[in-house]
């Protein structure tokens, strides 16, 4: 193994490196924040409305939600790029194409135009809500990636709030620049991005996968503080670079075949966590906020003005996440924000039915309440879960079918919500609340917790070290030396205890407490 060069004193390094790669790295999910929000406020407009001849409810929800169909066909092609180029190249990428829709979108002449921006968009869109949560799950130490995933959601949904209050403050514009403008912010973010993830050390995971291990251990020096006789991180090079051979000298390939047939479990987990985050009725808000308001009774202006204060809120609600999510672990937050969640929808549903002078003020209160809910717990959990449980090989890939996931039911939610607010109406929010309660019940039996445990060693969460072995012990001579390999990876980590499973009870499963714990000294 090459050593990593000296510390450079220009260079960041340890946390504030982290915390950088962190912050820059929120500019990405900043950009489908804003870009989920910014429709919200103008599509209500009288000017945008004047411009696009009154447009119905289904080419509003085509507007809207075509965005989505952009995001799902890159965020299936982004395991490949992500594979192929890194993680820091399809940032760079995904935030070129985001700035040429945006700027399509800006200056668009009729709705088609407005249509194909919202499209290209999407295409960036794809990329980077992929690449970022992978990016972010690879740099991250065990102890602080729940933390710093539920860091970047912030940047999302600051992304959304940023985008609602432009929307308010340019509607004083008595022209057609009241929906220019906030469409044009977005190219500009875009291209800081851009700028920005030139600057960023690539994934040390990808880098070594890829056999660049000189630069991978440099980019874990520095993550470790800098000096490149740091045990912890010569150790955790190790880990990863015998986890990487072992992986190659086992046979296994990187097909979506293969991921599907071997890791299908794991992928209907990540496609389920993604799915359950929009049939959970974010989007009901995030794209129609205005429009729920005013079906509330809410009126123009004022119903944007409610959209802004609930976006000041759903903000402050995933802060707490970032000190909960490593301390109470995945499973717990989850299962409660679905019960707060259910029941929030259930009472805006029945405060709309029973329409009384109340209703406004009650609607704003639960939609508040719900969203809250959301961004402590649905919003941020679905990105950072998938990456923490898919194993480095198919990391980019079962991330990338994850998130096509998102977007396929980001798309059926945002085309059929107006047809739905008028032909169902107050039936809409409880049918929401019932998917609430059913991804509860999915959560509480099947997921697993993932809470503090590093990413090589992810199999021993899902019970498949003990298959590993089996079939190691029935294979041929070539078998037998990568066992030899898969056993100095084990004791290569050093500082990295094994994790064996144990039984939980009914209140274990509950809080969310790991069916897996250290095998300590003396137990072997």
């Amino acid at each position: 193994m090459e050593h990593a060069p000296a510390r450079s004193r220009s260079r960041l390094v340890g946390q504030p490196l982290l915390y950088a790669i962190t912050a820059f790295a929120s500019l990405g999910v900043f950009l489908f924040g804003y870009d989920q929000g910014v429709m919200s406020g103008i599509i209500t407009g009288p000017h945008f409305r004047k411009f696009f001849n009154n447009p119905g409810p289904i080419e509003v929800g085509t507007m809207v939600a075509v965005l989505e169909i952009g995001a799902f066909v890159t965020s299936i092609a982004a395991g490949q790029v992500g594979d192929k180029l890194g993680r820091r190249g399809t940032l760079f990428i995904g935030a070129c194409v985001f700035g040429v829709g945006g700027a399509i979108q800006t200056f668009t002449p009729g709705y088609w135009i407005m249509v194909v921006g919202r499209i290209i968009a999407g295409f960036g869109v794809g990329l980077l809500s992929t690449i970022v949560p992978i990016y972010q799950s690879e740099i991250s130490p065990p102890d602080h990636r729940g933390a710093l995933a539920c860091m970047e959601f912030t940047g999302n949904i600051f992304g959304y709030a940023s985008s609602v209050w432009i929307d308010y403050f340019c509607s004083f514009i008595d022209s057609d620049l009241s929906w220019r403008i906030p469409l044009f912010i977005q190219c500009v973010i875009g291209l800081i991005l851009a700028a920005g993830s030139l600057l960023m050390p690539e994934s040390p995971r990808w880098l070594i996968d890829t056999d660049k291990d000189a630069e991978g251990m440099r980019v874990l020096v520095d993550l470790h503080g800098g000096d490149p006789n740091d045990i912890v991180a010569k150790a955790e090079f190790q880990e990863i670079k015998d986890r990487v051979i072992f992986e190659r000298e086992s046979g296994e390939g990187r097909s979506y075949g293969m991921m599907w047939r071997r890791y299908k479990r794991r992928v209907l987990l990540a496609m389920s966590s993604q799915a359950f985050a929009q049939l959970n009725g974010i989007n009901v808000i995030s794209y129609y906020a205005p429009r729920v308001f005013e079906e509330a009774g809410w009126i123009g202006r004022d119903a944007i003005l409610m959209t802004g204060i609930n976006g000041i809120i759903y903000i402050l609600s995933t802060i707490p996440t970032w000190y909960l999510v490593d301390r109470w672990g995945r499973r717990f937050i989850l299962l409660s924000g679905a019960v707060v969640m259910g029941i929030a929808l259930t009472l805006t549903g029945w405060w709309m039915y029973v329409d009384v002078p109340e209703t406004p003020r009650a609607v704003v209160i639960c939609v508040i309440i719900f969203n809250a809910a959301f961004g402590y717990s649905w919003g941020p959990l679905p990105w950072l879960y998938p990456p923490e449980i898919m194993p480095l090989t198919i990391r980019a890939k079962g991330v990338s079918i994850s998130t096509a996931t998102n977007w396929a039911f980001n798309f059926i939610v945002g085309e059929t919500t107006p047809y739905l607010q008028e032909q169902i109406k107050w039936r809409l929010y409880p049918m929401h609340g019932f998917y609430c309660a059913c991804s509860f019940v999915l959560v509480y039996f099947l997921y697993p917790e993932t809470r503090g445990v590093p990413l090589e060693e992810m199999d021993a969460v899902f019970g498949e070290e003990e298959l590993e072995e089996r079939l190691e012990e029935e294979e041929s001579e070539r078998a037998s030396l990568v066992s030899r390999r898969s056993s100095r990876s084990r004791s290569g980590a050093l500082a990295r205890p094994e994790i064996r499973s144990r039984r939980t009870g009914f209140f274990d499963r509950l809080l969310g407490r790991s069916g897996y714990e250290p095998i300590r000294d003396g137990d072997e």
